[in-house]
């Protein structure tokens, strides 16, 4: 950790030294030796062919120091026991949880709450703290546990009590909307180490673009604790992938190496060697042989990562889960239900624990309770630091507060690009490039890329390099061919400080990659910009296994997301307003690869009303037909309006491009729109009609696609769907004289 901080020994000091002239006790089963009285650090990794190791029981008993204190390990062992049995009584108060993973972890979240990790607890929000994910989100209560001791008023002694139940701040996994002190939301195994690269990617960028060679401004790490299961999610691989490639040196990930999952031992259907795997991907690999008691292993291991710069570190932990218990340790039993009173009772007595359930001993609480003067004084130095670095580095300090405090300048929509129908006609995916180079420029938060289609999806920021570890100053971020770790990187990165603005981008289809990411966005409120392509049938040749049909339906059915649909170059520049001033709510920008017209009567500010009428040749707010349509059909709506009119008709034509933006505003505004006398209504969309009837109502009709694509050119197979100017007059003359 750098230094040039200029805290007291006390604030810089994390890492952890043995004394040179004390001897630990150790039982002849221990994984630890000390062949000689110097500090010896934890094993790096050697492969071998096995990953089955048999977990050490043995109890230490020495003395760790810190460069300024001595904590006796029998105090960290009592604290790690309170760490475990806040566990095990809210799980088995709420009959139901997870205790095996934070009785195995609590080792590990004792040393890097109380011994490493720098916050302040009275302000979770500071931004040069160190994040921790608990990727493996079912142990959430090793997490309640230590938010408890450390300080944090989000969990006090009855939000442990409520663990689990209605309107508490200790959901059943973690969630950062929830509960201060809780960075990302974690549950989906394998979400939060992408999660935590997109945290640490972060960092990365922050520290090139900002820290002076006088003045290292930014530093922070990045800790996640993942499982086995993590460990099996193919997201876990494609993020870890970028993450050595990224050469991201303040990653630290632990690996709870405890060979159990929810259907048994992991060798029925995991066996390959991780820490290969994880050396292949460019990680630097520890592998620490007693997880369940060997403090001084685990801090020796974690002082050998912050010593690797130039990679992350994957800690592999073997651990016993369930440790403590002595009939249900290293055993599924212990991973997913309440242990029971009787073995509650046992395992209390086996770890000599004589408390009363949720009991902190005051030696434990006086102990903790540090951290919040510490805290308060870290927070303090970096402000002054930052006081300095603002006197000589002006220009630099106001963007790091603008992606900080998310303040966006005055003028900004300013340099959205405008259009008129004379502005000859382009894709919207095109269109997309030009609102993301233009917003490049005044928003300093804005980063992102693509799937390996940048120049397809059309996302490259051609002010600006690539994101790689030799220029992490640089804003244009090379995801591959990963959409699923895309995803949650940047929700990683949206939640790491509140004027980060990242984007990714595929192929709309292509969501399906990617799509608990997406519903992570939207639970955890990550402002995610999502650009997405190809968005009909409109691409045409490529055929059905590109075509998206159901995929607006189901993100409109998704609860916090604006899925928007832009018509043309005013409602594309429109939809990045939107997504721009809407923080918390991600936005999925469905953008086509045809070129289309930029159509009279829509407008920049339309869209964040969802629906607008374009054009309108009646009175009094009483139309014969209201024809409405999104994205590329837009087009054809208005052109059948036109047709319609020269018969006579009265027609509104409604741009409906988001229907969640529509149901925000008020019953007077909706009624202006679609007025409930005029049930002569009909929508014209390339893609599934599913619940289009809430916008037509039950005497409209719907005009769209219920069956899978084709491979054609996109003329023909417009046709052949019906999605034609034809096809709505019809429709439109068939409700209006039934109506």
């Amino acid at each position: 950790m750098a230094s040039s901080l200029h805290l007291s020994q006390a604030l810089l000091a994390r890492a952890v030294y043995l004394n040179s002239d004390r001897t630990s006790s150790l039982s002849s089963t221990s994984s630890l030796s000390f062949p000689s009285l110097k500090p010896k650090p934890a094993t790096s990794i050697s492969s071998t062919g096995s990953r089955r190791r048999t977990a050490s029981t043995t109890t230490v008993r020495a003395t760790a120091e810190t460069l300024d204190k001595t904590t006796e390990v029998s105090l960290v062992e009592k604290s790690v026991n309170t760490i475990r049995f806040l566990a095990i009584d809210a799980v088995e108060k709420a009959n139901s949880g997870h205790p095996g993973l934070p009785m195995g972890c609590a080792p590990m979240g004792h040393i890097l709450y109380d011994e490493i990790m720098r916050y302040n607890p009275k302000n979770p929000s500071w931004f040069n703290r160190d994040r921790f994910v608990l990727s493996a989100g079912h142990g959430c209560m090793l997490q309640y546990a230590l938010l408890h001791l450390a300080g944090y008023d989000s969990v006090k002694d009855e939000d442990l009590k409520q663990f689990r139940q209605w309107g508490s701040k200790t959901p059943g996994h973690p969630e950062n909307f929830e509960t201060y002190g809780i960075e990302v939301t974690t549950g989906p195994l394998g979400q939060g180490i992408a999660n935590g690269v997109g945290l640490a990617l972060a960092e990365k960028h922050l520290a090139a673009r900002f820290n002076k060679p006088d003045s290292e401004i930014v530093d922070h790490y990045t800790y996640v604790i993942l499982g086995d299961g993590c460990q099996m999610e193919g997201i876990s691989n494609e993020a870890c992938s970028l993450a050595g490639h990224w050469g991201l040196g303040k990653l630290i990930a632990f690996y709870d190496d405890n060979h159990i999952s929810i259907d048994g031992d992991t060798e029925i259907a995991f066996t390959e060697n991780v820490d290969q795997r994880f050396e292949a991907l460019g990680w630097h690999v520890i592998w620490v042989k007693n997880g369940n008691t060997g403090y001084d292993e685990i801090r020796a291991a974690i002082k050998e990562a912050k010593a690797v710069t130039d990679k992350p570190t994957l800690i592999k932990v073997t651990t016993t889960i369930g440790f403590g218990s002595p009939n249900k340790a290293n055993s599924y039993s212990v991973h997913g239900a309440a242990l029971g009173s009787k073995e509650v009772d046992a395992t209390r007595q086996n770890l000599g624990w004589p408390y009363e359930p949720f009991h902190v001993p005051e030696d434990v609480k006086k102990h903790w309770s540090r951290h919040t003067p510490e805290g308060a004084a870290h927070e303090a130095e970096w402000n002054a630091k930052f006081a300095e670095y603002e006197k000589k580095y002006k220009e630099e300090a106001a963007e790091l507060k603008a992606i900080i405090n998310r303040e966006l300048p005055a003028d900004w929509e300013k340099a959205l690009p405008t259009y008129t129908p004379e502005t000859p006609a382009d894709a919207t995916r095109n269109l997309s490039q030009a609102n993301l180079n233009a917003l490049a420029k005044v928003l300093p938060g804005l980063i992102g890329g693509s799937a390996d289609l940048a120049s397809s999806n059309m996302t490259l920021l051609k002010s600006f390099g690539d994101f790689q570890k030799a220029t992490p100053e640089e804003r244009n971020v090379r995801f591959g061919v990963r959409e699923h770790a895309m995803g949650a990187i940047c929700n990683g990165i949206a939640l790491h400080s509140p004027g980060f603005i990242p984007y990714c981008a595929t192929f709309f289809v292509f969501t399906d990659y990617m799509r608990a990411a997406i519903r992570i966005s939207a639970l955890c409120e990550a402002g995610v910009i999502y650009v997405m392509t190809h968005d009909s049938i409109g691409l045409g040749e490529d055929g059905p296994t590109h075509q998206p049909i159901e995929h607006l339906a189901s993100f409109r059915a998704m609860p916090n997301v604006l899925m928007l649909r832009p018509a043309d170059g005013n409602e594309t520049a429109g939809s990045y307003r939107v997504a721009v001033l809407n923080p918390k709510r991600p936005s999925i920008l469905a953008l086509s690869r045809q070129k289309l017209p930029n159509l009279p009567g829509t407008s920049i500010e339309g869209v964040e009303k969802g629906g607008y009428t374009i054009s309108d040749n009646s009175s009094n707010n009483e139309p014969n037909v209201i024809l409405i349509g999104t994205g590329s059909e837009l087009e054809i709506a208005a052109a059948a309006a036109d047709d319609l009119r020269k018969e006579g008709k009265t027609v509104r034509v409604v741009s409906f491009v988001s229907w969640e933006l529509f149901d925000d505003q008020s019953d007077e505004y909706k009624e202006s729109v679609l007025p409930a006398s005029v049930t002569a209504r009909v929508s014209i969309e390339a893609g599934s009609t599913f619940g289009w009837h809430k916008i037509v109502g039950s005497k409209g009709k719907t005009i769209g696609i219920d069956r899978f694509g084709a491979s054609a050119p996109a003329g023909k197979i417009y046709k052949e769907f019906g999605i034609t100017k034809e096809a709505v007059i019809s429709a439109a003359k068939e409700v209006s004289r039934n109506n």
